[in-house]
């Protein structure tokens, strides 16, 4: 990597509110990221709940409305990606590659032929945009026996493994996962592990859409006003998912609705809403905080990002049950905590472009580090 190069990430996670998209530029050495501008594109009005629906229930949905989704959400990355070249002032021709994560909709590495499904036609990218993209990143790890899942802590090491102090980096989505860092990361790829802890905002961002119609617990207000329930805590903590040793990872087709109403039914008595919402919460903070206990050094520094970080009372829990360890967003790591993925797909995008591996084996369990992803050459229209 002779000079400098503009990549762009796009990622959308399990809860569907938005394409992020970054514009980002690496130092010769491909560490060090230099965000340009940001853009958080809204999906259009249906396909949030449509996208749900199929990550969710995939009976009834025909092959024509599966077909016809990848190109809604292909289309509406597009503009993620036009809208930040357009607020960073930079043309297609000056972009190496976009890495789209696209929007996933089933993951199932443990079954008997292991698959992630992505949606957001990565063609339709490439067409939209005039630039060379890179698409489903997480079935290269899969075919050569991994998790698929988390595909980020080689990017987390790129950027903030550190020779004088264990780091953890934890990622709050829908879905919540880790990155372990021991010093000795800075030189030693193998000695970086990590999994999905389990749910992040999945949960909350559901059951608060299901009492409130809201998208989302405001800086866990609704958790605060409530009362933890030590049953239904219980309950869900003791979930086969927390058992398993790692390496592992879940999604939404796993931890939604159905499982949180099979877990409440199994109580003698109903909790109040907004006391399953604080359950959920604890249940969030506590299943990080036990993945870090089994997992981590033990005298780590913990970096958050991820949606999570703005949850104040998830924050809080966390802030209580890691201490004395100190807690800090990535933002303070001159990474800004909303935007991590979306800066870190750019840089498997760069990864990939340069036929270099993102995976790490210790983490998704491959039986050997992959470039990952697909390549979908630029189209050139004439308009």
């Amino acid at each position: 990597m002779s000079e400098p190069r503009y990549y762009i990430g796009l990622m959308s996670g399990t809860s569907v509110d938005a394409a992020d998209a970054a514009i980002v530029r690496f130092d010769v050495d491909g560490n060090r990221p230099q965000i340009l501008a940001t853009h958080a594109q809204a999906p259009d009005a249906g396909l949030r709940d449509d996208l749900l629906h199929l990550s969710q229930q995939v009976a009834g949905v025909s092959l024509a409305k599966f077909g016809e989704l990848d190109q809604r959400v292909g289309e509406w990355f597009a503009r993620a990606a036009i809208a930040v070249m357009d607020k960073a002032q930079i043309s297609a021709a000056d972009v190496d590659a976009i890495g789209s994560h696209g929007q996933t909709v089933r993951h199932e590495p443990d079954a008997r032929y292991p698959f992630s499904l992505q949606l957001g036609s990565p063609s339709r990218i490439a067409a939209r945009t005039g630039c060379r993209v890179v698409g489903d990143f997480r079935n290269s790890d899969i075919a050569v026996g991994g998790q698929g899942a988390p595909l980020v802590p080689a990017f987390h090491r790129s950027v903030f493994a550190n020779a004088q102090r264990h780091r953890v980096v934890v990622n709050i989505g829908g879905i919540a996962n880790l990155t372990v860092l021991p010093t000795g990361a800075v030189d030693d790829p193998h000695a970086v592990t990590g999994l999905d802890t389990g749910p992040g905002n999945a949960l909350m961002d559901a059951w608060i859409a299901a009492h409130l119609k809201r998208h989302y617990d405001a800086d866990g207000k609704w958790a605060a006003s409530g009362h933890v329930d030590d049953g239904l805590l219980a309950h869900m903590m003791a979930d086969r998912y927390f058992a398993r040793p790692a390496p592992k990872s879940t999604g939404r087709e796993y931890f939604n609705l159905d499982w949180l109403r099979g877990q409440i039914d199994s109580l003698a008595a109903r909790p109040r809403p907004a006391d399953v919402q604080a359950t959920l919460c604890e249940f969030t903070a506590r299943t990080i905080a036990q993945a870090i206990d089994d997992y981590g050094p033990g005298d780590e520094q913990v970096l958050i990002c991820g949606g999570g970080v703005r949850n104040a009372e998830l924050y809080r829990r966390l802030e209580q049950l890691l201490a004395p360890r100190p807690l800090a967003p990535t933002d303070d790591y001159n990474v800004d905590s909303d935007w991590v993925e979306a800066v870190a797909f750019a840089w498997l995008a760069m990864r990939t472009v340069h036929g270099l591996s993102g995976n790490v084996p210790g983490v998704t369990g491959a039986r050997a580090p992959v470039a990952l992803g697909g390549i979908y050459q630029a189209t050139e229209l004439d308009n």
